[in-house]
C-alpha cells in the first residue's frame, strides 16, 4: 500500500498521467498525415508506407498486456519512467532517420515504449483514486484525453508537417517526455503487487507471439488479400498461440492473466463492448480525411483542422462524462453514447461527390463525437473501476489492448467494405471521386451499425447487480447495487480469488 497524496497532488499527478496517454495516442495518428513527406523525402514504396504506422501499433498492441503486468510486479511508476525512456529514445531516432527502414524500427521501438507507459500510467491513476465519485472523474478526464488524442493527431500532424517538417512530428515528444520524467518522482507514487514476485515468461510469449501475429495479419490482409494462404495461415498461428496462452495461464501459479478476472462482469463486458465501439468509430477519423482530402480539396493543414469538432468535444466532456457515470452507472451512458454515435455515422455516410464541409461534415461529425465520447469513457469506466487493486496494472492493459486491436479490427474491415463499394461504384461507370465517396459511405454505414448493436448490447449485458460491498464472490471486486455505478474494489492480497480483506 502507498501513503495517500494530499488532493492537490492527486489531480497535478492525473494531469501528468494524462499528458502522457495524450501523446501516445497522438503517435497512433500523427504520421499519417506526415507519411506524403516521408515517403517523397525517405523514398518508401507505397506499401512499405504504411508501416510507419503499422509499426508502432503492432509493438504497441502486442506488448500492453505484458507491460501491464510488468508493472504490477516491478512497479507502476518505475514501469512508466522506462518506457518514457524508451519511447523518447525512439522519438530521437525517428527524428533522424534517413532510411524507410531506420523510420520503422524507430516506430517499432516507440510503441514498445508506449505499451510500457500506457498500462501503467491507467494503473497509477486507479491507484491515486480509490473514492468511487473522485475516481469516476479521474477516468472521465484520462477516457477523453486517450480519445481527443486519435482526433488531435490529425490536426497536429496536419501543423507541423506543413510549418516543420515530417521530422517534427519526433522532436515535439522530446521535450514533453523530459517534463514528465522530471516531475514523475516528485507526483506518481510507487506502486506494484507484492504477492506477484515471478513473471510468468511462458504465458508472456504466447500472448505476445499471439497478438502481434493478429494484428499483423490484419494489416497485411489490405495488401495480400484475406482468402489467401498467408493471411488465413497468420490467423491460424495466432489462434494456436492464444489457445496455448489459455491452457498456461490455467496452470500457471503465477500466471500473466489470471482467469479468474473474467468473472468480474463489468470487466468482462466492458472490454468486449469497447472492442465494438472502437471497431465503429476511430476508422471514421481516417475515412474522413480521405474524403476532405480527396473529395473536398482539403490541403493536409486543413484536413486536420477538419477533426478539430470531434477533438472538442472528447476534450470538453470527458470529464461530466465520468461525473455522470458515477451517480448513475454506465450502462445509460454507453447505451445512449453508441446510439447517438451510430445516427452521427449514418449522417455522416450520406455525404456526397458534391458535398460540403460545414453542411455535411461538421454537424454529424459532432454528433458522433458526442456520442463516442459518452460510450468510449462509460465502458472504459467498466472495464477498470472493478478490478482489484493488485491487477490494476492488468486491467489497464486489458482495455488498452481491446481499444488497440478493436480499431486495428474495425479499420481493416471497414476499410475492406470500403475497397470492395468503391469497385462496384466503378464498374458501374462511377469516376473516382464518386466512387471513393462511394467507398467512404458504405464503410461509415456498416459503423453505424456496429455502433447501433454495441449500443444494444450495452443495454442487455450492463445490468444492475444485487450484490453490495459486504457480499463476497470469487471475482475479487465488489460490484454496485445501482445500474453498474463504480463501487470501490477489495483488496485481494494473494491473487484474484484469494482471501479478502475489506
Amino acid at each position: 500500500m502507498t501513503s495517500p497524496l494530499p488532493p492537490t497532488r492527486h489531480w497535478l499527478a492525473l494531469a501528468l498521467l494524462a499528458m502522457t496517454q495524450f501523446v501516445l495516442v497522438v503517435d497512433t495518428a500523427i504520421v499519417i498525415i506526415a507519411a506524403p513527406s516521408m515517403e517523397s523525402e525517405l523514398g518508401f514504396t507505397p506499401e512499405s508506407l504504411t508501416w510507419v504506422a503499422n509499426a508502432y501499433a503492432l509493438a504497441f498492441g502486442g506488448l500492453l498486456l505484458v507491460g501491464g503486468r510488468a508493472g504490477d510486479i516491478l512497479g507502476r511508476r518505475r514501469m512508466f519512467v522506462w518506457g518514457l525512456a524508451l519511447f523518447a529514445v525512439g522519438s530521437l531516432a525517428g527524428a533522424l532517420a534517413t532510411a524507410p527502414l531506420w523510420l520503422i524500427i524507430a516506430r517499432a521501438v516507440q510503441g514498445a515504449g508506449a505499451a510500457m507507459v500506457s498500462p501503467a500510467a491507467l494503473a497509477l491513476v486507479m491507484t491515486l483514486f480509490t473514492e468511487q465519485k473522485a475516481r469516476s472523474k479521474a477516468l472521465g478526464i484520462w477516457g477523453s484525453v486517450a480519445a481527443a488524442g486519435a482526433a488531435t493527431g490529425y490536426v497536429l500532424g496536419g501543423l507541423l508537417t506543413q510549418w516543420f517538417g515530417w521530422q517534427s512530428v519526433f522532436w515535439i515528444n522530446l521535450p514533453i517526455v523530459a517534463v514528465v520524467v522530471l516531475l514523475a518522482p516528485r507526483l506518481l507514487p510507487e506502486a506494484k503487487d507484492a504477492s506477484h514476485r515471478s513473471f510468468d515468461i511462458a504465458g508472456a510469449v504466447t500472448v505476445t507471439a499471439g497478438v502481434s501475429l493478429v494484428v499483423y495479419a490484419l494489416f497485411n490482409a489490405g495488401t495480400v488479400g484475406w482468402a489467401t494462404a498467408q493471411t488465413t495461415g497468420l490467423f491460424a498461428a495466432a489462434a494456436v498461440l492464444l489457445v496455448a496462452f489459455v491452457v498456461i495461464e490455467s496452470r500457471s501459479s503465477q500466471p500473466l492473466i489470471p482467469l479468474r478476472i473474467f468473472r468480474i462482469a463489468s470487466l468482462r463486458n466492458g472490454n468486449g463492448l469497447t472492442f465494438l465501439t472502437q471497431a465503429a468509430i476511430m476508422p471514421m477519423f481516417f475515412l474522413l480525411t480521405l474524403y476532405v482530402q480527396h473529395v473536398l480539396g482539403f490541403t493536409p493543414l486543413q484536413a486536420g483542422l477538419a477533426q478539430m469538432p470531434a477533438a472538442l468535444c472528447f476534450a470538453l466532456l470527458g470529464t461530466h462524462v465520468g461525473g455522470l457515470v458515477s451517480r448513475i452507472g454506465y450502462r445509460i451512458p454507453a447505451t445512449a453514447g453508441s446510439l447517438i454515435a451510430a445516427a452521427g455515422l449514418l449522417w455522416l455516410a450520406q455525404a456526397d461527390v458534391g458535398g460540403d464541409y460545414f453542411t455535411d461534415v461538421i454537424g454529424p461529425l459532432t454528433v458522433t463525437a458526442i456520442g463516442a465520447v459518452l460510450s468510449v469513457v462509460a465502458l472504459m469506466i467498466a472495464a477498470t473501476a472493478e478490478a482489484p487493486a493488485d491487477s490494476a496494472g492488468l486491467a489497464s492493459g486489458l482495455v488498452n489492448v481491446t481499444m488497440q486491436i478493436g480499431g486495428a479490427i474495425g479499420l481493416a474491415v471497414l476499410g475492406a467494405v470500403a475497397v470492395a463499394a468503391s469497385s462496384r461504384s466503378a464498374g458501374r461507370g462511377g469516376d473516382a471521386l464518386s466512387s471513393l465517396t462511394d467507398g467512404v459511405g458504405a464503410a461509415l454505414t456498416t459503423g453505424a451499425g456496429l455502433a447501433a448493436a454495441t449500443g444494444v448490447l450495452a443495454a442487455v449485458l450492463l445490468r444492475k447487480s444485487r450484490r453490495t460491498a459486504t457480499e463476497s464472490d470469487d471475482s475479487g471486486s465488489a460490484l454496485a447495487e445501482n445500474d453498474g455505478a463504480v463501487a470501490e474494489p477489495l483488496t485481494v492480497p494473494h491473487g484474484i480469488g484469494g482471501r479478502r480483506e475489506a
